[in-house]
């Protein structure tokens, strides 16, 4: 569930985090998000209750194999998509 927030920042920080999002074809709200995300990762376990049903459905239908860089496959699919 999405929910509204309003942050007072100056206008030369969100200036140029309007152009940082940009530029990786993603918007404002979602770099905010995902910065929230990764500092608070630690800090709140996240349960099951937290995952919607879908999630829940195909958590763990998948195993990577031995030795899978998953940030080495991100990053070159990352780059056939926008060369």
């Amino acid at each position: 569930m999405n929910t509204k927030l309003t942050l007072t920042l100056d206008e030369r920080v969100i200036n140029k985090a309007k152009v940082y999002a940009r530029k990786r074809r993603s918007s404002l709200s979602g770099i905010v998000e995902n910065y929230l995300k990764a500092v608070t990762k630690n800090s709140v376990k996240e349960t099951d209750e937290d995952l919607s049903p879908l999630v829940k459905s195909l958590k763990g239908s998948f195993t990577a194999p031995p030795g899978f860089d998953y940030k080495k496959e991100l990053k070159n699919e990352l780059q056939k998509k926008y060369g």
